[in-house]
């Protein structure tokens, strides 16, 4: 990635409207990148690190709506524009609803794609950093590729623990409630909802940063929620 030409990761499972959305960014200064199935794409995002993602909501695989939830588990700030059938304004307000930043409605012109990258872009650059990795001792965590690196061993984590792990180094100085944790991980209202689903994640978890000799990284505090450590340290 360079400062003077970001790079565009185009989801999309049409073969025409994907090389018109490449060539339409192409011609605007971009770099263009292109994915053609939902059950690839996190992946796919994740190696890339693109500066933003043009993501259709209808694709083979996965729907876009669930590449965004995990997109937002584990890269809180990555730009995300919505690719949306014209007129199905449900699509619209559920993707604006779920973290997306602005939309395109199919069929698109040239000139409306490259005014709503460019201005998401703008908005994007005065965002605060994204966390990017989590040290303690000698094992590091990188939430960008989702993995654990200790001395001896190298652990994949799942979208999800990558996005636990975000949250709790996003907002070190305070205790995160299993509550909050549902509502931004999740994407799930907690009001009302008995799950265990935290709990078995933390679990889940702590198994795959002991196996790096990280186990130490989050704390629980009983009938407060968790915490990062206090000697962790975190970069963007």
């Amino acid at each position: 990635m360079t400062a003077s030409k970001p790079t565009i990761m185009v989801v999309e499972d049409d073969q025409a409207i994907r090389a018109g959305l490449c060539d339409v960014l192409r011609f605007g200064g971009y770099i263009p990148l292109s994915c053609a199935r939902g059950d690839l794409a996190v992946k796919e995002i994740l190696e890339a690190e693109p500066d933003l993602v043009l993501l259709d909501v209808m694709l083979p695989g996965r729907n876009g709506f669930e590449i965004l939830q995990e997109i937002r588990a584990v890269r809180a700030t990555l730009p995300v524009v919505m690719v949306t059938a014209r007129g199905d304004e449900r699509d619209r307000v559920d993707g604006l609803e779920r973290g997306a930043d602005d939309y395109v409605v199919k069929p698109f012109s040239a000139r409306e794609v490259l005014a709503r990258v460019g201005a998401v872009l703008r908005r994007s650059a005065e965002r605060p950093a994204d966390v990017r990795t989590i040290a303690l001792g000698e094992g590091v965590v990188d939430l960008a590729r989702c993995e654990a690196r200790g001395a001896k061993a190298t652990v994949t984590l799942s979208p999800r623990e990558a996005g636990v792990l975000r949250s709790l180094a996003a907002n070190r100085a305070r205790v995160i409630s299993r509550e909050e944790l549902l509502r931004v991980v999740w994407a799930v209202d907690p009001r009302g909802a008995e799950t265990r689903a935290v709990d078995m994640q933390m679990a889940r978890l702590r198994e795959s940063l002991a196996t790096v000799g990280m186990d130490a990284l989050v704390e629980t505090v009983r009938g407060k929620g968790y915490r990062l450590a206090a000697d962790a340290e975190v970069r963007a």
